[in-house]
């Protein structure tokens, strides 16, 4: 009688390290890395042994010293004898602020252009056509020295707001447009809550994302009614009440009062200015980077079958209703991943703020630092870390982002 067994098993031998397709690219993987590994590390002792040879050693002690300029746009306090950390730290939140306004500007003008692109009225679309084939195919550099020098050379001089016989004047006496940038009114807290400013707009913030979080339960709790009666109960008033009535509250218990820019002496004193060469970069960036959303968003609508348009139209939805709540939402599977090249695309032409003076990273560690220290190779590491942490972490929340709203499969 006869006994079915399992038939033994194999033993491992090195040879199906190579033989053997279970092992094979796991082999091939290992063997890259170490090549890898050595190629870093010798480049690296190289780099070392060469950098001692030239009497030169990699130290970031001159970040402590005085930096000995001045940056005019910038968001923290900053003077000619802080340190170069400082003016660094200076010139990431300028490029982290014009990255971050210019990305929002350029989603607004690439979806509005890219919907506009397939509109049935002929001008409209030719027109966003045109704007789409000029403005992506000139050098996002040129843009930045054309709106400059519109800027300059177009808008008014503070001179020119002096005096009863000036020929320019503030904008209901709130907003003063010159060739220098733009003064807008400052909101302060006259009784803060925290004897430190910034704890006080930290507080506005918690605010705005409770709010937010509110706002956002009652609408899934609409749509859950929606869902399960086929009627969606009104949820306008509570909205506003749920945005304004906090906001209300706390403006009047913190006493939020406004600081309006002034003409004194030769320049506008007061209020916030938004430097020439910030809009310039700002608006030059979001226009530029428009136009190849806006192909993005028209290559995402037609990738929707026009069967849904045709579904959404014959149960009665209205042409703005079937693209916000049938169209655009299967579209981002489409138009999410190029959008995420095209917010890095912003962020490292950042870069280019040099060319009118907007003080950003480069300018800064990358230009006057490395100039007064002779640390070029420190400088260059540095800003090359920054660059590719803020293009991680901007690839990170996109990618999460993307993963929400494509399509999941059964």
């Amino acid at each position: 009688m006869t006994t079915l067994t399992d038939p033994p098993k194999e033993s491992f031998r090195l040879s199906m390290l190579i033989n053997d397709t279970r092992y094979r690219s796991l082999t091939f993987q290992a063997i890259a890395a170490v090549a890898l590994a050595l190629a870093i590390w010798y480049l690296g002792n190289n780099l070392i042994q060469n950098l001692r040879a030239a009497g030169l050693n990699i130290s970031l002690n001159f970040m402590s010293d005085p930096a000995g300029y001045d940056i005019n746009q910038r968001l923290i306090e900053y003077d000619s004898q802080s340190s170069h950390a400082r003016a660094a730290l200076v010139g990431i939140l300028n490029t982290l602020l014009v990255a971050f306004l210019a990305c929002i500007t350029a989603t607004i003008f690439g979806v509005v252009a890219g919907v506009l692109r397939l509109s049935n009225n002929w001008l409209v679309s030719k027109v966003m056509a045109f704007y789409v084939e000029i403005f992506r195919n000139i050098p996002v550099l040129i843009w930045i020295l054309i709106i400059y020098t519109i800027m300059t050379a177009v808008m008014p001089g503070p001179r020119e707001f002096r005096g009863d016989n000036a020929t320019s004047s503030m904008v209901l006496d709130l907003f003063a447009f010159t060739n220098r940038g733009i003064y807008v009114p400052m909101p302060f807290f006259e009784n803060g809550l925290f004897g430190n400013a910034t704890l006080n707009w930290v507080l506005v913030l918690l605010v705005a994302c409770g709010s937010w979080y509110a706002a956002r339960t009652v609408n899934h709790r609409a749509t859950n009614i929606q869902a399960d009666t086929g009627v969606r109960p009104k949820t306008l008033w509570i909205n506003l009440a749920i945005w304004l009535v906090p906001f209300i509250a706390l403006m009047f218990i913190m006493g939020l009062t406004w600081e309006v820019p002034a003409l004194k002496g030769f320049n506008f004193k007061g209020g916030i200015k938004i430097g020439g060469p910030l809009i310039a970069l700002w608006f030059a960036l979001s226009i530029y980077t428009g136009a190849f959303i806006a192909e993005n968003v028209r290559a995402g609508i037609q990738a929707v079958s026009k069967g849904q348009t045709e579904a959404a139209a014959a149960l009665g939805l209205r042409a703005n209703r079937v693209m916000n709540l049938v169209i655009l939402p299967q579209a981002l599977r489409v138009i999410i991943p190029p959008l995420i090249s095209n917010y890095l695309n912003i962020t490292k032409n950042t870069s280019l703020a040099i060319l009118v003076g907007y003080a950003d990273i480069t300018a800064t560690l990358g230009g006057i630092t490395l100039n007064q220290t002779g640390r070029a190779i420190e400088c260059v590491l540095l800003m090359m870390l920054f660059y590719l942490s803020a293009s991680l972490l901007i690839s990170m929340v996109m990618n999460i982002y993307n993963s929400s709203v494509k399509l999941k499969e059964r």
